[in-house]
C-alpha cells in the first residue's frame, strides 16, 4: 500500500519540460560591431595610415614617408626623454598608489566605529575631476601657495624644480586615486570568511604572516586589477600633467601624451604626433599584455 501510494505521488505530479537553451544568432551582434567599427577601427586605420605621412593637420594634400616619423623619433631627445618620464610615472604611480591603497583598506576593514565616515572621505578625491584638483594643487605647490605658506623658509618651488615636478605630479595622482585602490581592496578584503581569520588566529600566527599566506592570495583578483588600471592611467596620464606643469619646467614632466598634444597642436605636425599616439598604444598593450599575463598566472597559483 506505502508502495502503490508513492507510485500515486510521483504520477501525479506534472512533468516540467526542460527548454532548450538557445543560442541567438550570430548576426544579432552585427549593428554593435558596425557601430564598433565605425566608431573605433576605422578612425584608428586611418590614424595608423597618417603616422606614415608629413600631414600637418590642415592641407589636405600629403606625402607618404614611410618610417621617416619614427625614426625621427629616435633622434628626437625630447620624445625619448617622454618615454622615459611615461615609464617612470606609470611604475610610481602603480607601486605608490596601489601600497597606500591597500594600508588604507586594511585599516578601514577592522571595526573601528568611524569605518565608514573614513571610507566616504579618503574615497572622495576620486570623485573630482582630475584637471579640477590639478588646478586646486596647483595653487597649493605654488611658490605663493599654502604649502610654502605653511613651510615658510623650507618651501620650495615645488613646480619649477626639475628635480621635484615630477614627483609633485606622482604625489597628487596618488592623492586622487588612492581611494580608489582602497575601495577595490576593501572589496577583496570584504568577501574573505571571517572564519578564515578565526583559525589563522587560533593556530597563533601572526598579523604579518596572515596576511601574506592567507589574505594575499586571496586578495589574488583584486591585486590585477588594481595594477592593471593603475599601470595602463599612469601611461596615458595627460589632465594632470598638463594642468599641473604644463610639461615643464623645460621638458622635465612631458609625457608622450602632452608631447603627442605640443606636436599636433603646437607645432602643427600631426603625422609626427600621431606616430607618437601610435608608439603609445603599442606601449599600453605590451605592457598590460605582459602584466595580465604574469597576474592571471600568479592568480590561478594562488587558487
Amino acid at each position: 500500500m506505502k508502495r502503490f501510494s508513492q507510485w500515486v505521488l510521483v504520477t501525479s505530479v506534472p512533468k516540467v519540460r526542460r527548454r532548450s537553451r538557445v543560442t541567438p544568432p550570430w548576426w544579432f551582434t552585427l549593428p554593435a560591431l558596425l557601430l564598433f567599427a565605425f566608431v573605433v577601427l576605422v578612425p584608428s586605420a586611418r590614424g595608423v595610415y597618417y603616422a606614415f605621412t608629413d600631414w600637418d593637420g590642415l592641407d589636405p594634400e600629403l606625402a607618404f614617408v614611410g618610417l621617416r616619423n619614427f625614426t625621427d623619433m629616435l633622434n628626437d631627445g625630447d620624445a625619448l626623454q617622454a618615454v622615459w618620464h611615461t615609464l617612470l610615472i606609470a611604475v610610481a604611480i602603480t607601486v605608490i598608489q596601489n601600497g597606500i591603497g591597500l594600508l588604507l583598506a586594511l585599516g578601514v576593514n577592522s571595526t573601528i566605529k568611524t569605518r565608514n565616515f573614513l571610507r566616504v572621505l579618503l574615497f572622495a578625491p576620486a570623485v573630482v575631476t582630475p584637471i579640477v584638483t590639478a588646478y586646486l594643487w596647483r595653487n597649493l605647490l605654488g611658490p605663493d601657495g599654502a604649502v610654502n605658506a605653511v613651510l615658510g623658509p623650507w618651501g620650495r618651488d615645488w613646480l619649477g624644480d626639475p628635480d621635484l615636478a615630477l614627483w609633485m605630479v606622482v604625489l597628487v595622482v596618488v592623492w586622487q586615486f588612492a581611494g580608489y585602490s582602497m575601495v577595490i581592496f576593501l572589496a577583496g578584503l570584504q568577501s574573505i570568511p571571517r572564519e578564515i581569520y578565526e583559525a589563522a588566529a587560533i593556530d597563533g600566527t601572526g598579523p604579518v604572516r596572515r596576511f601574506w599566506s592567507i589574505v594575499r592570495p586571496l586578495l589574488a583578483p583584486a591585486i590585477t586589477i588594481n595594477l592593471m588600471l593603475s599601470i595602463i592611467g599612469g601611461i596615458k596620464l595627460f589632465d594632470q600633467v598638463y594642468a599641473l606643469t604644463g610639461g615643464g619646467p623645460g621638458h622635465a614632466t612631458d609625457t608622450i601624451s602632452t608631447l603627442i598634444y605640443k606636436d599636433a597642436f603646437t607645432l602643427g605636425e600631426f603625422g609626427y604626433s600621431i606616430a607618437l599616439a601610435v608608439v603609445l598604444t603599442v606601449i599600453v598593450a605590451i605592457v598590460s599584455a605582459g602584466q595580465f599575463a604574469v597576474l592571471s598566472r600568479n592568480e590561478r597559483a594562488a587558487s
